[in-house]
């Protein structure tokens, strides 16, 4: 039972979701983390997938329809079906009997668009045992506080950004934004997981998520969570905190849903064309 790290696929919708799954040795089952990156996923989180990896997790990076190869159209809706489908789709008996995993020890993690999805996808699924947010991007706080200047400023950021994404633009992509407005606010989340295990963190130097909009708010808002909580003054990539993230965001895990006993450095897996 080695180590593996191997590209598995999701259906969501017709469209073949494609993702990378980090195993661990050992027979588990294994708790399992499911990582949610941003828009448009520059920063894709693998190095918290290594390092949960050798925490004992098996940790599962993926893309969402229409971004970065995957078939489909990007919108904001489609990606949140996408995270709610891959989160069941991993805790489906064949999939997890064939990759060694617990389903009963789920979390989810999501950095900025990916947070929102995180909280927003867990709130409706009390399968998912821990839900980690880091940047989160409060759409519905967004939404509330647009002025003409501000919405024309997101219609451009969002258009900078389409390179690796399909289907879209900043314009359909703020006006999704818009329509949905209230019912995308993540402090209206909070009754959903009282008593859950939380772990927010804030980036005190971030324009994209700045912490006194996106982070302050939803803290005072989750406190009958079991919350955990931080604010680090860096930027949005938690770029000079990469180490210490995995560090904050394994401790958490192994306090919520516990980890295994570790991966030895050097142990090596079967890799996944491509990978």
């Amino acid at each position: 039972m080695r180590a593996a790290t191997s590209a598995v696929t999701f259906d969501s919708d017709g469209v073949a979701l494609l993702g990378v799954l980090h195993l661990p040795e050992g027979e588990g089952p294994h708790p399992v983390a499911v990582l949610c990156h941003g828009f448009p996923g520059n920063e894709r989180n693998f190095d918290l997938a290594q390092s949960l990896r050798r925490a004992g997790y098996a940790a599962l990076v993926f893309h969402y329809r229409g971004s970065w190869g995957v078939g489909g159209h990007w919108s904001w809706a489609n990606a949140l079906d996408d995270v709610a489908r891959v989160l069941r789709a991993v805790r489906e008996e064949a999939f997890a009997a064939a990759h060694r995993l617990d389903p009963g020890r789920l979390a989810v993690f999501g950095h900025s668009f990916g947070g929102f999805a995180a909280l927003m996808t867990a709130a409706g699924d009390p399968g998912v045992a821990a839900t980690v947010s880091v940047s989160g991007f409060d759409f519905g706080t967004v939404a509330r506080r647009l002025d003409p200047a501000g919405r024309r400023a997101y219609v451009e950021a969002f258009d900078a950004d389409l390179l690796p994404l399909r289907g879209t633009s900043g314009e359909a992509l703020v006006g999704e934004m818009e329509a949905a407005g209230e019912r995308w606010s993540l402090a209206a989340l909070a009754p959903s997981f009282a008593g859950r295990p939380v772990l927010l963190i804030g980036t005190g130097l971030d324009p994209v998520t700045p912490a006194e909009v996106h982070h302050r708010p939803l803290v005072s808002a989750f406190a009958g969570a079991r919350l955990q909580h931080d604010e680090w003054p860096t930027d949005h990539a938690l770029s000079d905190r990469r180490a210490e993230l995995a560090a904050t965001v394994r401790d958490f895990l192994d306090r919520a849903i516990g980890g295994t006993a570790p991966v030895p450095e050097g142990v090596s897996g079967g890799l996944a064309e491509g990978v």
